[in-house]
């Protein structure tokens, strides 16, 4: 997700409309992130739950502690698959809008999407799942955060189908970096913290950054010179 928001989304954006113009959207998506994450609350054990540990320092106070951490990490999940959501609606107006350019286009950059689709899906249900220890729950809260991106492609054609620009476009991308770039460091790094440690966790991201980047390219040259990611 750091590599798509830096290297492709932020990235578009400066070079499409200039860098003040790609700074000011991809910010205004941090700001924007940050204050829907600001009034979500944080899950905490309710006061039953902490007397009772207090009292039982064994095995129940473990199975709180367990119940706090899956608390924690279906937070996790549910700010996840909100920036995913946010992240979706562009991206099903550029499919849209690469499909009005021709029908190889559109195909190409939908079939990019939707391959890229994958760990976007995983980054929502694994958490769930770990969290609920509930399969349905998962495929369903990460089913439901894959509909923005049809939502997307609803809202451009019957609403707006010839006043969205190409400028307008690319900006809210560049925010979509932004909101990503928030989501990865205010949600995600902090839980690969704590489970996996720091040091597992940071050769973690840069080798799923390095993956991530090797697949956009790999993707980049199958797609028309005249579209990107």
């Amino acid at each position: 997700m750091l590599s798509i928001s830096f290297l492709d989304l932020a990235h578009n954006a400066m070079n499409s409309i200039g860098f003040l113009k790609g700074n000011l959207w991809f910010f205004s998506g941090v700001i924007f992130f940050a204050v829907v994450a600001n009034f979500i609350p944080e899950p905490t054990l309710s006061h039953s739950s902490k007397v009772k540990g207090k009292k039982n320092k064994g095995d129940e106070g473990g199975k709180d502690m367990m119940k706090k951490h899956r608390r924690q990490v279906f937070f996790s999940g549910i700010i996840t698959a909100i920036g995913i959501s946010l992240h979706n609606f562009p991206e099903g107006m550029a499919v849209f809008l690469g499909s009005m350019k021709g029908l190889r286009v559109g195909l190409n950059l939908a079939l990019a999407i939707a391959l890229h689709n994958i760990p976007e899906g995983v980054a929502v249900a694994l958490p769930v799942y770990f969290a609920t220890q509930s399969k349905w729950q998962a495929f369903k809260l990460a089913t439901l955060s894959g509909f923005a991106e049809p939502l997307g492609v609803v809202i451009v054609s019957y609403l707006f189908p010839s006043s969205l620009s190409p400028e307008i476009l690319e900006g809210l991308l560049g925010s979509v970096g932004g909101v990503m770039a928030f989501l990865t460091l205010h949600e995600m790094l902090p839980l690969a913290f704590d489970y996996a440690g720091q040091k597992q966790a940071v050769k973690a991201v840069f080798f799923g950054m390095a993956f991530m980047s090797a697949s956009l390219y790999f993707l980049e040259l199958s797609l028309p010179k005249d579209m990107s990611l």
